[in-house]
């Protein structure tokens, strides 16, 4: 199971960061494989690497020696006859091993490998992968890729990549070269910049999680982005996220594959990866995009500075379509849009004319062109307002300054409009000052010189209505993002010996999980001595069957033992089941059935289902997952969260149920299931929850 000292591609692992420090500023920088050949990756790095020959040593080294890029070029590292502290290898695999010792015995401290072929390539690559990886690590010193692209730090004037990276304060992880290319051309109309680029390669040695914590220390990076296929240990790397300290920020792909498509139970069955990897995303406070311009967006949200815990968000507009779309956008990507109060609509009503709609979409139904400053004078009195947590401004404010710049598309206001609105632009900008609440303005014309006002002080400006919600649901919630962390793996307990019905009963009874009196019977002496030992009504389970109630072998509200006999002769005579279990019959009056369940993940480890249970489980499909253990705080706060939530407080006359007593059990059913890597699958379901308390009544469990 990973965990938080998995180990690195078969090497042991250490609960230190690792000091990166040759990595990413090196005393002394050699590219083995430099070319004057365009078509060869060691004339790329080459090329860059001497974009900054002032700041530190950069050799050349190519077996044929001679001249490369007009510079001399050693035909061994060994003839440098100097210590080099971080070498590209950028040479064909037959030759990588030996360019890796010499490396490592001219006392390099850090290894950029550009070579390909390794455990990309099948189990024969994966071994030398590890065996390079290994000599790497003995010798004291990094590696990154192989199969990789190059790294850059703009901090320290380190361009080993065949591109180059716009200055700024993201940190870039990616898996892809192309897809850096694309973040970094759609990122610049946002002024959005970047302070490091590691192409992740194979992970051999120096892992995701080793990038995210040295980029957490890196006090020029403000954001971290990732694009990953591969987490490694994908706990460890949602651990490293939510301690970093600033935002991260990560696409992934192949999110929608089945994690199990053998799974045995409900909750194997009803657990994708994009259910772990936004789990994942959620405990750590990561925010998960899905394509290359939404992670764009997503960083030029953040970095804009004010974020809040709240989500009310005020859509301020000057046409009621643009208003309306933009409310729906709003409350797509998780944010309210709450009819204002009457004293905000009051205040509203003395800035704007009686045309103007105050409930939330605030429509200035043209008073913009008459005045532009009631722009400002809206947003004034949106910010100011206690009800409010954040303004999503949409609509055509960007025109009349584009019609005067010659931009195009405005109605020709002239100067006096266009003038307005640059001046409404920098109220704006003052208000914002005053009240740093999240702002974000979509608009027709978000190159306007109006809108340059407000980009330029860090006001989020997108042409699209759905860039702009986004954006402002990323600047919000900040409170209810992050869960507390990642909780920590329990102690590996003793493996689970007994993993039949009874046996599971036992574990998890042993944790404090309450169960209704029991006894497994396998003939009709031992069921009339197992319903001597408590009274009536009584159930009755077919044991060693995976889905019972599919498969008939439940019989619940058998009155006495004669009903209790008779069930137990038909259902023996049709299904034959070695044994059976003889239960008292919980009271199912005012209660509702959840489901619970623990999947053990080859990336996350433990991850937690909750929700609607019983045999409707995979019909229904309303559950929320959570990385295991869950706290029982937690639990609840998933509880609230399910589409169903509102049958846990009562509905048509009856009682609310004890939540609080269904997380507590929650707690306990994932603490043993993260216990115990042994097991596969775990589930409860149902676990009923009354008014007076919750009961499990059924278990499973699946070893690995």
């Amino acid at each position: 199971m990973p965990s938080d000292d998995m180990p690195r591609d078969g090497i042991p692992g250490d609960d230190m960061p690792r000091d990166l420090t040759a990595l990413f500023d090196p005393r002394s920088v050699a590219v083995v494989g430099a070319s004057d050949d365009p078509a060869k990756y060691g004339h790329a790095v080459a090329s860059q690497a001497l974009r900054a020959p002032d700041r530190r040593p950069v050799h050349l080294v190519n077996r044929r020696g001679g001249t490369v890029l007009g510079r001399t070029a050693a035909p061994s590292l060994s003839a440098l006859g100097e210590p080099v502290d971080l070498v590209v290898i950028s040479v064909p695999g037959a030759g990588f091993e030996a360019a890796v010792d010499e490396a490592l015995a001219c006392g390099a401290k850090a290894l950029v490998a550009i070579t390909a072929g390794f455990a990309e390539a099948g189990p024969a690559g994966l071994a030398r992968q590890r065996a390079i990886a290994e000599r790497v690590r003995a010798a004291g010193a990094v590696l990154v890729g192989p199969n990789c692209l190059g790294i850059a730090d703009n901090t320290t004037e380190l361009y080993l990549a065949s591109d180059r990276f716009a200055p700024g304060g993201v940190a870039l992880l990616s898996q892809s070269g192309n897809l850096a290319l694309e973040l970094q051309l759609r990122g610049e109309p946002h002024g959005l910049g970047f302070s490091r680029f590691v192409s992740l390669g194979n992970q051999a040695d120096v892992t995701l999680v080793d990038l995210v914590q040295d980029c957490a220390r890196h006090e020029a990076t403000s954001a971290i982005a990732v694009y990953a296929e591969d987490f490694g240990d994908g706990r460890a790397f949602a651990a490293a996220a939510a301690a970093a300290g600033k935002p991260v920020v990560l696409l992934t792909a192949g999110r929608g594959a089945a994690s199990a498509r053998s799974a045995q139970s409900h909750t194997g069955a009803l657990t994708t990866s994009s259910d772990v990897v936004a789990a994942a995303c959620r405990d750590a406070g990561v925010e998960l995009v899905r394509t290359p311009r939404e992670m764009t967006v997503v960083l030029a949200a953040l970095g804009a500075g004010a974020r809040t815990s709240g989500r009310r968000t005020a859509v301020l507009t000057d046409g009621g379509g643009h208003g309306a779309i933009a409310a729906d956008a709003a409350e797509d990507a998780g944010l309210g849009v709450p009819e204002l109060g009457a004293p905000t609509q009051d205040a509203l009503r003395g800035v704007l004319w009686e045309q103007s709609s105050v409930g939330n979409p605030v429509d200035l139904a043209g008073m913009g062109e008459q005045r532009p400053l009631s722009y400002a004078d809206t947003a004034r009195e949106l910010l100011a307002a206690d009800e409010v947590d954040a303004v999503l401004m949409t609509g055509y404010f960007g025109g009349y300054a584009a019609s005067e710049g010659g931009l195009g598309g405005g109605p020709s206001g002239g100067s006096v409009l266009a003038d307005g609105e640059t001046a409404a632009a920098k109220e704006i900008v003052a208000h914002l000052t005053g009240v740093p609440k999240p702002l974000v303005v979509q608009s027709m014309y978000p190159q306007s010189p109006s809108c340059r006002v407000l980009a330029e002080a860090g006001v989020p400006v997108f042409a699209a209505t759905e860039d702009a919600a986004r954006a402002l649901a990323a600047m919000t919630g900040r409170a209810a993002a992050g869960t507390g962390g990642v909780p920590p793996l329990p102690a590996a307990a003793e493996p689970l010996r007994d993993p039949g019905y009874h046996g599971v009963r036992a574990l998890l009874g042993a944790a404090g999980v309450p169960f209704p009196a029991a006894r497994e019977i396998t003939d009709e002496a031992g069921l009339l001595a197992a319903a001597a030992e408590f009274d009536g009504p009584y159930v009755l389970k077919a044991l060693h069957l995976l889905h019972k109630s599919d498969a008939g072998g439940v019989a619940l509200r058998l009155a006495d033992r004669d009903a209790l006999l008779a069930a137990y002769r038909e259902m023996h005579a049709r299904l034959g089941a070695p044994a059976y279990s003889v239960e008292a019959m919980a009271d199912l009056t005012d209660g509702i059935e959840l489901i619970v369940g623990v999947n053990q993940d080859p990336r996350f480890g433990p991850v937690a289902l909750v929700g609607l249970g019983g045999v409707l489980t995979e019909t229904l499909r309303d559950v929320a997952f959570a990385l295991a253990p869950v706290p029982a705080r937690r639990a609840e706060a998933l509880l609230r969260g399910l589409r169903s939530a509102a049958l846990l407080d009562g509905v048509r006359g009856r009682p609310a149920v004890d939540v609080a007593a269904a997380a507590a059990v929650i707690e306990r059913i994932t603490t043993v299931a993260a216990a115990h890597p042994e097991i596969a699958e775990l589930e409860v379901n149902p676990l009923l929850v009354r008014p007076d308390g919750a009961l499990a009544l059924d278990a499973r469990a699946v070893l690995g």
